[in-house]
């Protein structure tokens, strides 16, 4: 009767949340060969095992004569899905009914198999592959699945089946590259989780996750490449339910946010109001962290939380979870006065918006499923498996922009490790236009110290704009010979690569020397002789003759010297004869100055005889 019971209220529940829409996530399945077949058809993702986000598959299709349903091991049928060394992988494709989908995955992928087609059996919408509800002894298989898994519409399916009976080869491509939307260079993802850590193989497969992935997510975090938030889902209790006993102990805020019991058993244990209460401090949690800078440390209070205080050691208490929250340093205060009342008769606002959130918007659907991932809006399937997930991640983040982690070895492959992706290169430089990304690569001219090249990326590159001679020379012709460097860049790259002065070519693979000896282009002059240097030329002049190289000619070194110092007389006997003028000039005007001035002092005192002077000192006319 309890069973029962806890079953109902576990039933409405979910009706009080899951009257909304479900979005089935898709990949394309490329069928190659054969003719008939060719083409691009949708198939849903399985909600386990690791579809291979951002990446392709290719695989023959084989369709058992035994075991169709894979509900029982391949083994009891002696089959096997192992590929030989240098064969395709095998999609094994089996038919829908009798057992869980996951046991269908399992089967097929111990057989040896390297993804599971499912072919519906009733035409309808394509749904979601899920994991069944089962005990915790049935289910650990669920967290060892890795083979990828689609489900495919029953038409398909039988057109399949006919072209294999007919013995085609089906060639197929699982091709996830378009999966998840990626139209920047960053990710926005959510996980909804739960705090309660007694549900089962769930439960686990969440704080394992949590563990495991910390790490990379704080770094991601850390360098502004990812932004994280975490949810919790909550569901409401049917009004005429709201007083009953199983809603007090399962719902806070008189029933507007509850959670099923941990144990789905009333008597014992920790109730859902304590899973509820949990799920609002975590929340609290990294509310206030992302206010103070630090929403990665919602990460350390997750992993922490479950190691310290769990369920099955009777410490899931708010005064364990103080205690972790004071190790991290968080504001205990801001926390509580996030948290509320629970026992208040009105909405509280965190729980609130988590409630409005799990409605689903644009291309995402609601969520109901714990764990949901949500990666740029768009559900994430699959195992929750660190490489798994991080992949996924890494499919959202625009090409050439992904993280470092995005293009680490076990990721993904880099596909310029061979034949330099079809790209242009410069072996010499060590220089490629081949730049991996996580779907593949691109090829695109790359920028080398602060040069930039440009050109096709396929076939060209050319480094442009200053700076451009100083990588590889620009990709001009460069050589040394006796000491001397010549080069054909310029930093004009409009220029392109011109052969310097004295040389001749394209500029780019070879420049040759010009012989202007030979040309006539220089030492022209009749007593002119001429040698060839490389790069240039040297003249000279025949017997005992100076060359003149400004004016192309020969002179003689002993008519110069004679002019010379013929030259040089004549100024200095100039110069002496200017100087004897000059002192006897000079001479001849002190004398003429002297005499003026004696004269003028001896006339003023004494007079001489030949001047009578009359009574006023005149002379006088007549007088001897």
């Amino acid at each position: 009767m309890r069973a029962k019971l806890c079953f109902l209220i576990w039933v409405l529940f979910l009706w009080g949340s899951s009257l909304g829409r479900f979005v089935v996530e898709k990949n394309s399945l490329k069928v190659t060969s054969p003719e008939t077949l060719k083409g691009v058809y949708e198939c849903a993702i399985g909600n386990f095992g690791i579809p291979q986000y951002g990446g392709t598959m290719v695989g023959i299709v084989v369709y058992p004569k035994s075991n169709r349903k894979a509900c029982k091991s391949f083994d009891d049928f002696d089959i096997s899905f192992k590929s030989k060394p240098g064969g395709f992988p095998t999609f094994v494709l089996v038919d829908r009914g009798d057992c869980f989908f996951t046991t269908k995955a399992w089967n097929a992928q111990n057989a040896g198999a390297a993804a599971i087609l499912v072919a519906d059996n009733k035409v309808e919408p394509l749904i979601t592959m899920d994991t069944p509800e089962e005990d915790n002894g049935r289910a650990d298989y669920l967290q060892n699945i890795t083979i990828p898994s689609a489900l495919i519409s029953k038409s398909f399916g039988d057109s399949l089946k006919k072209s294999l009976e007919d013995g085609d080869m089906i060639s197929v491509n699982l091709d996830w590259r378009e999966s998840l939307p990626h139209p920047d260079e960053r990710v926005e993802y959510e996980f909804w989780t739960n705090s309660n850590d007694e549900c089962g193989p769930k439960c686990d497969s969440q704080i394992d996750f949590v563990k495991s992935f910390k790490g990379v997510a704080q770094i991601l975090e850390q360098k502004g490449y990812t932004q994280f938030t975490p949810h919790y889902i909550t569901w409401y209790c049917p009004e005429a339910f709201i007083l009953s006993k199983q809603c007090k102990s399962q719902c806070i805020n008189h029933g507007r946010y509850c959670a099923p019991d941990p144990e789905q058993d009333f008597t014992k244990g920790y109730d859902g109001k304590d899973v509820v209460v949990q799920n609002l401090r975590q929340v609290c949690v990294f509310k206030v962290a992302n206010e103070s800078g630090k929403p990665w440390l919602w990460w350390d209070y997750v992993t922490d939380f479950s190691i310290r205080c769990p369920m099955k050691d009777k410490k899931y208490t708010k005064e364990c979870a103080e205690g972790v929250i004071r190790s991290l340093g968080v504001d205990i205060r801001k926390i509580n006065d996030c948290i509320g009342d629970p026992e208040a008769d009105e909405d509280n606002p965190v729980l609130k918006a988590e409630q409005d959130a799990q409605i689903g918007k644009d291309a995402r659907g609601d969520v109901t499923i714990l764990p949901t991932l949500v990666i740029n809006n768009r559900q994430y399937r699959g195992k929750l498996d660190k490489g798994a997930v991080l992949k996924a991640i890494c499919a959202g983040f625009e090409e050439t922009t992904e993280p470092a982690v995005c293009l680490s070895d076990g990721i993904e492959t880099n596909e310029c490790l061979e034949n330099n992706g079809g790209c242009w290169e410069d072996k010499a430089a060590n220089i490629t236009a081949c730049k991996d990304t996580f779907r593949g690569r691109v090829c695109e001219c790359p920028v080398v110290r602060g040069v930039k090249f440009v050109g096709d990326g396929y076939t060209l590159c050319e480094a442009s704009g200053s700076g451009r001679c100083e990588i590889n020379n620009g990709g001009c012709w460069k050589h040394t010979k006796y000491g001397k460097t010549f080069s054909a860049c310029v930093d004009d790259h409009s220029k392109g690569c011109q052969c310097p002065s004295g040389f001749k070519g394209d500029g780019v693979k070879s420049c040759e020397d010009i012989d202007e000896c030979k040309e006539r282009t220089a030492c022209q002059c009749s007593d002119c002789k001429c040698k060839n240097t490389w790069g240039s030329y040297e003249c000279s002049c025949r017997g005992n003759q100076l060359y003149i190289k400004e004016h192309d000619t020969c002179i003689s070194k002993e008519g110069s010297s004679e002019v010379s110092w013929s030259f040089m007389w004549v100024v200095f006997l100039g110069l002496l004869a200017a100087g004897v003028a000059g002192y006897a000039v000079y001479k001849y005007r002190i004398r003429s100055y002297m005499d003026s001035e004696i004269r003028a002092i001896m006339a003023q005192y004494m007079p001489l005889d030949n001047q009578a002077e009359n009574g006023n000192g005149v002379p006088q006319h007549g007088d001897i």
